[in-house]
């Protein structure tokens, strides 16, 4: 058995408890098994405790990029078609965001983005490892900028594509830093290279699938700012042992 994925705090021991009970209870019924984690998760109350207690911290990143994460989450686990009988045992681990669990915590992030709240970095990392296990986390990643890109207010025929690239650059700028309650890298002089070294997704994910957030974020602005934009890559990283984090045309 692989070793256990961490949950974030709101997968509480009480939530884990009344996961069991419909279990024992409910053997042939599917939809108890579509609102469960996976089992090695389920059996480490240890791991648990460990995320309870960093759950505090100063809360900087807006709620925003926690809801769009699990929105997305959400989405990719819907299945086109319903079959009348599943193997659970598949399906399960990827249904974890058509969870009862998942969807509360939607409704949560919902109310705190109309609030303008903010989450912790601990938060933050929490759910990045909820995503990292998965064989399509990069992808999922990758949504989650689109989508935190945000709406874009100009037509990109509409101005020169020098101003454009300029806008786009202003406007990855200021929408990281509101995102994440911080500066999220930089610029490098000319072309439109983002660049920034021991960034938060790093540090939440050793592995480097966190930074397709950035790249889909990049890619999104660009779309919308030039005609014609040229394919934006994460072409070196961190996680690849590279000196810096950064993302441009190939």
């Amino acid at each position: 058995m692989g070793a256990a994925v961490p949950l974030p705090s709101w997968y509480s021991l009480r939530t884990v408890s009344r996961f069991r009970c419909r279990v024992t209870n409910g053997l042939r019924d599917s939809r108890n098994f579509k609102s469960l984690p996976t089992s090695t998760t389920i059996d480490q109350p240890t791991e648990q405790t460990g995320i309870e207690s960093t759950a505090s911290g100063r809360q900087r990143v807006s709620a925003l990029v926690a809801l769009t994460i699990l929105e997305v989450l959400q989405a990719s686990d819907r299945p086109f078609e319903v079959f009348e009988e599943e193997d659970t045992s598949v399906t399960m681990p990827r249904r974890l965001g058509l969870s009862d669990v998942v969807e509360r915590r939607i409704r949560t992030y919902q109310k705190e983005t109309r609030k303008g709240n903010k989450i912790s970095d601990e938060e933050f990392a929490d759910l990045v490892r909820l995503v990292v296990k998965r064989p399509d986390a990069r992808a999922i990643f990758l949504e989650c900028g689109a989508r935190l890109a945000g709406k874009l207010p100009r037509r990109p025929g509409l101005m020169p594509r020098r101003l454009g690239l300029a806008l786009a650059k202003r406007r990855v700028r200021k929408r990281l830093r509101a995102l994440f309650g911080r500066r999220i890298g930089g610029f490098a002089d000319g072309g439109f290279i983002l660049e920034g070294r021991s960034l938060l997704f790093i540090q939440s994910d050793s592995g480097g699938d966190a930074c397709s957030l950035v790249l889909g974020l990049c890619s999104a602005t660009l779309s919308g700012s030039i005609q014609d934009p040229p394919t934006i890559s994460h072409i070196a990283c961190e996680a690849r042992e590279d000196a810096y984090c950064r993302w441009g045309p190939q």
